[in-house]
């Protein structure tokens, strides 16, 4: 895919989606704020599996013409939206905690997706939203990195599309370096997971 060819596919999904987008990412606000003051500690989780649902099913079942929308975003996508909906259950007792300076800081710019876009010199259709792809992995990590249980795998497939944000260099989307920041933290919060396993590991053996 050549950048002409990336910021067509953007520009058709804007135009078609732009009614259905203002009230998800209202719902997706609603929702947080519900987790964040700790009335409902799972509803973030369930509106962020929602929105990889449908970034699955409309953005690349929908949109996506190239077999690596199909055969590997679509599936990542659907995967990731199906583990926040089973987390959403599993671990419904778990709270999300105050953001870290770092979560912050990714949550604020995940909020300034689209400004970004504009000042890069975008303008909509072709702009970068806050319901697409690279946007909703990067809320992804940003939330989900602040609760204490994490799914491995589901931190995985977020950090594995979060890396993919080098290809800003190749479509001009540089916007997208927001997403590559974000999928760097999903690999320290990963090296995290697999050293405290390791740490209870060692300290059972001890006992």
């Amino acid at each position: 895919m050549d950048a002409q060819t990336f910021w067509a596919v953007i520009g058709a999904y804007n135009q078609q989606t732009w009614a259905f987008q203002i009230p998800l990412l209202a719902f997706l606000l609603g929702m947080m704020v519900l987790s964040y003051t700790k009335k409902v500690p799972w509803a973030a989780k369930c509106a962020l599996g929602i929105l990889h649902l449908f970034i699955a099913a409309v953005f690349f079942a929908g949109f996506g013409e190239l077999p690596i929308q199909r055969l590997f975003a679509l599936p990542l996508f659907l995967a990731c939206g199906l583990l926040f909906l089973y987390e959403c259950r599993h671990n419904s007792a778990d709270v999300l905690r105050p953001p870290t300076l770092p979560q912050a800081l990714l949550l604020l710019l995940y909020f300034l997706y689209p400004l970004c876009s504009v000042l890069l010199g975008n303008t909509f259709p072709e702009l970068v939203t806050h319901i697409m792809p690279c946007p909703a992995v990067s809320l992804g990590i940003a939330l989900y990195s602040g609760y204490s249980r994490k799914n491995r795998l589901l931190l995985a497939l977020l950090t594995l599309w979060g890396l993919t944000g080098v290809k800003s260099l190749l479509f001009r989307a540089y916007e997208d370096l927001i997403l590559l920041l974000c999928g760097l933290y999903g690999l320290c919060l990963l090296a995290r997971e697999f050293r405290k396993t390791d740490l209870n590991r060692r300290y059972g053996r001890r006992r």
